[in-house]
């Protein structure tokens, strides 16, 4: 309701690490563009770290949330949120807080961090609600949204930390429910194919790199895939990552085993609140559906080898049978047009808010892109060599197209040409320095938008 308590959880990747006032994340980002040996090793996590907090020289400082966009390089991206008091229908300063964290951590330990910071954050806001709400219904509780990964700590905290009474409203934005295949593939050194990402050598560093680093981030090993992601070559049934007979090659049995404990204990605690009675706070589930995501991961039958991805239908990250929210009972999937990425910024989020935060049921048509994606073949992509960007929509020639590229945190925007090469089908070469990259398309009549990043490796 209007004079709830608004708490934003943001993704993986949604809040700067800093150490010493330095962002510390943006800087191994960078070297790891770069090639340096070692690029990670300042956000790497000691192994077997578990649902404890790091210390020493582990530890890093998280508050900030993101305003430009980053992505891991394989797994997922994230657009920032500059724009999240807008997007979340304006709250006041004083009800509004965002939830920032080391995203490398559990998901556990982070639900018990935000329900420490809630119960702070909601005794402070009840002692100043009367000033601007004197004539509300009831004492104030909490909307609490969750942009992607920020979606497994919210729903842990209401169902296995005792945070179900606080909650007015659950709003997720593209929540990877029953994981992602892009973490299997990370964590078993195969993020970036190196037939189809910046050339066999970088990948081969790039996926080493990666996969050292991220096996000791409990973060990305509850990211695993628990509905049926593997297919084997030449059989049609899909099977879970645990299938003893087919196991992925690369993926150590621990962190799958890991991964399923978390998601059982999460199934337990809502099987026992379910027989008790229906949930006590409503739960609104934004996904998207327009763009093919990573669905299936696919081995070789011939030998222990990851051939590739089979994609579905879903946000650009998170696969459509991932997003939905099983666990509620319910059906609270509100479907959009947007990527993964985007929906903390969206025109849906602030339509779905309006809605909630009057007290009334979000539905109907969303406000949402219509008819227009921008497709990379390759990311990352290699310095040095073109690379080829993909545009599909109708008519947009005559719907006053606009496109741009520019370097993720610098204002200067560069316009880019796209050729038609099929009906409904257009296409721009570009050739850029390393770094992280945005390219954005516009179209009128109706109005559409799409943004997607590209990480540029150098050789």
């Amino acid at each position: 309701m209007e004079h709830d308590l608004v708490v934003f959880v943001p993704g993986f990747l949604g809040t700067r690490l800093y150490r010493d006032g330095q962002d510390v994340w943006a800087r191994c980002g960078e070297r790891l563009i770069n090639s340096a040996a070692m690029a990670l090793t300042e956000v790497a996590l000691p192994p077997g770290l578990g649902d404890a907090p790091p210390e020493g020289p582990f530890r890093l400082e998280a508050d900030a949330l993101l305003q430009v966009p980053d992505s891991v390089p394989g797994l997922l991206s994230c657009m920032g949120y500059p724009d999240i008091r807008a997007a979340l229908a304006d709250p006041l300063d004083a009800q509004f807080v965002p939830f920032g964290y080391d995203w490398r951590l559990s998901h556990r330990l982070l639900a018990r961090q935000l329900k420490a910071r809630v119960a702070r954050e909601l005794d402070r806001w009840h002692a100043k609600v009367d000033a601007y709400y004197p004539d509300r219904a009831d004492d104030p509780r909490v909307i609490l949204v969750c942009h992607a990964t920020g979606g497994l700590i919210g729903r842990h905290y209401l169902e296995c930390e005792d945070g179900r009474e606080t909650a007015r409203s659950l709003v997720t934005l593209g929540t990877p429910q029953r994981g992602l295949v892009q973490a299997a593939r990370l964590l078993a050194g195969d993020a970036i194919p190196g037939d189809a990402g910046p050339g066999a050598d970088v990948a081969a560093r790039l996926n080493e790199a990666l996969r050292d680093w991220a096996l000791n981030l409990p973060a990305v090993v509850e990211m695993l895939p628990v509905y049926p992601a593997v297919r084997v070559e030449g059989k049609s049934r899909e099977r879970k990552i645990n299938d003893q007979r087919h196991p992925v090659p690369g993926l150590p049995g621990d962190a799958v085993r890991e991964a399923l404990d978390f998601q059982e204990e999460f199934r337990s605690a809502c099987d026992e609140h379910r027989s008790v009675g229906p949930l006590p706070y409503a739960v609104h589930c934004l996904g998207g559906v327009d763009f093919p995501s990573p669905e299936v991961l696919v081995l070789s039958s011939v030998g222990p080898r990851i051939t590739g991805s089979l994609l579905g239908p879903g946000d650009g990250t998170v696969p459509r049978r991932s997003a939905v929210a099983g666990w509620t009972g319910t059906d609270p999937m509100l479907w959009t047009g947007f990527r993964n990425a985007d929906l903390a910024s969206a025109p849906a989020l602030r339509d779905a808010m309006l809605a909630i935060r009057a007290g009334r049921p979000p539905g109907g048509t969303l406000a949402g892109e219509e008819g227009i994606a921008l497709h990379f073949p390759r990311d990352p992509v290699a310095a040095g060599h073109p690379f080829v960007i993909e545009l599909l929509g109708h008519d947009l020639p005559r719907r006053n197209l606009r496109t741009f590229i520019w370097r993720s945190g610098r204002p200067d925007k560069h316009p880019v040409a796209f050729r038609q090469y099929q009906p409904d089908r257009y296409r721009a070469e570009l050739e850029v320095a390393p770094g992280h990259w945005v390219v954005e398309a516009m179209v009128d009549r109706p109005k559409g938008r799409d943004r997607r990043d590209v990480t540029v490796m150098a050789a």
